[in-house]
């Protein structure tokens, strides 16, 4: 598992630039309490069909030969499965060999299939985390719109069976965020608003929440709340110190001017990410910072 996640943070922090420099319109309100404001109304456009084959076929490319023949060999008894319990099976075979490859986006359409025949809680929790994953770590603009409905299809079934599960709040609030981002609404019109004021509920319930409180300081970046963003990161780190919010906790600190503290935070994610390639990186950020 600490393996899976550190191959997620390098991937995080390899796209960073490229999401933090698109700004989400329309999320800036004066008071926190009303999180941030509705963004413009979104153009309803249909979201294109993407397929767990589609997803596989670029995933394989990553994982390399071997571990793609065990893949297709799966995938070839799924086609010639006969009942629903054998195909239940090898859904749940292909879901955890791509989660373990730290492919989240096949993974999910495997969990969201396993969700799907049992509606269990868990299944419909694991899927729609899975989707917002695959949604923030790919660049892919014909995926996106569908990892995001998804997502909502999820958490939605979720909330349902558990309405007072604070992760699948979460789940839906993140996912309500990024449809929006993407100018696209659901047929319920689900919106940044609805989004952030389910994060709030959370963090509101519990102060502390991890995941409510790093998305909360992620979409005050890209609305340019850089104090509320770094208050965020700070609330995580003191409770347990990772690569990933002090990375954006940094990122923040430069965007306000505050160079010492930057290079400071910059340099705590060197010492908890010891690997040559992220090292460089973050040296580069810092020289910049110093001249």
């Amino acid at each position: 598992m600490y393996k899976k996640q550190i191959v997620v943070v390098v991937i995080v922090v390899a796209i960073m630039g490229y999401l933090y420099s698109l700004p989400v319109k329309g999320l800036i309100k004066a008071k926190e309490t009303q999180g941030h404001a509705n963004a413009p109304a979104a153009t309803r456009r249909p979201v294109a069909t993407v397929s767990v084959d589609m997803v596989s076929q670029g995933a394989k490319m990553v994982i390399g030969s071997a571990l793609s023949a065990s893949i297709n060999d799966l995938e070839g008894q799924l086609k010639n499965a006969k009942g629903d319990a054998a195909r239940l099976d090898l859904q749940k075979k292909l879901a955890k060999q791509w989660d373990d490859v730290n492919q989240p986006a096949p993974a999910a359409f495997y969990y969201q299939a396993v969700a799907r025949s049992g509606n269990s809680f868990a299944d419909w929790l694991n899927a729609g985390n899975h989707f917002n994953d695959a949604f923030k770590l790919t660049q892919d603009t014909l995926a996106q719109p569908a990892f995001v409905a998804n997502a909502i299809e999820c958490f939605k079934n979720a909330t349902k069976l558990q309405p007072q599960s604070l992760e699948a709040k979460t789940g839906l609030g993140v996912a309500y965020v990024n449809q929006t981002s993407l100018g696209i609404t659901d047929a319920d019109g689900g919106s940044p608003m609805q989004g952030i004021m389910l994060l709030l509920d959370v963090v509101k319930q519990d102060p502390g929440n991890h995941n409510a409180n790093l998305s909360l300081g992620m979409f005050a970046m890209k609305s340019g709340q850089y104090e509320k963003a770094v208050q965020r990161f700070k609330t995580i780190i003191a409770q347990k110190p990772e690569v990933e919010p002090y990375f954006y906790l940094a990122e923040s600190y430069k965007q306000l001017g505050l160079k010492k503290e930057a290079i400071a935070a910059y340099q705590k994610c060197k010492e908890m990410m010891p690997d040559p390639a992220f090292d460089q990186r973050i040296d580069e950020y810092i020289k910049e910072l110093k001249n």
